[in-house]
């Protein structure tokens, strides 16, 4: 199950920009996010046609009653072999975990910056969507990474303890605003 929605962040030319996001529900993952100025329904099909290509694993798309989700929109989504989930009519939580990861996506990312044009915010989100996708934990997932990049860590007896060996390591990613961690064994 997938869902979408759109949200507006402002340049420093105060120029509205539309930001799309489809994100899995299962792991969190974004699957998919762009940058336009005027999105329109043709637009947004195409950007469900990268977000899911033939032979995905998809039956339900969630979105919202935007006017761009028409229903021309959604009979060619659902000629992708999904069905549409449409939310309720004054439903504030009908797609709040989507909700939740724009949320996310101002806190993290855009109070961070005021983007200077579209391929700026462009170039910032995909930086910080690599950061949310393969380093930043979710406690939705146990807390877990919707696509880790290293393994797990050691087992240790003590949960509060780095087992003997390994030390930690840190990475400063998204402009330095954020900061991934691991474990690293050292060489003897």
């Amino acid at each position: 199950m997938v869902a979408c929605d759109f949200f507006v962040a402002v340049t420093a030319r105060f120029r509205i920009l539309y930001v799309f996001v489809i994100m899995e529900l299962g792991t969190r993952k974004i699957l998919h996010h762009n940058v336009s100025a005027h999105p329109t329904a043709e637009w947004t099909v195409q950007q469900f046609r990268q977000a899911l290509p033939g032979g995905h694993p998809y039956r339900f798309v969630i979105h919202d009653r935007d006017s761009v989700f028409s229903r021309e929109l959604d009979e060619a989504v659902t000629a992708m072999g999904v069905r549409i989930l449409r939310t309720p009519v004054k439903a504030r939580l009908g797609n709040s975990v989507c909700e939740g990861l724009v949320g996310t996506v101002r806190r993290e990312c855009l109070d961070f910056i005021i983007p200077l044009g579209e391929r700026h915010l462009r170039r910032t989100l995909q930086l910080w969507v690599d950061h949310y996708n393969r380093g930043r934990p979710h406690m939705t997932l146990g807390p877990g990474i919707p696509q880790p990049t290293q393994g797990n860590p050691p087992a240790t007896t003590e949960r509060r303890r780095l087992p003997a060996g390994p030390v930690v390591r840190t990475k400063a990613v998204a402009g330095e605003w954020h900061h991934e961690y691991w474990l690293e064994k050292v060489a003897a």
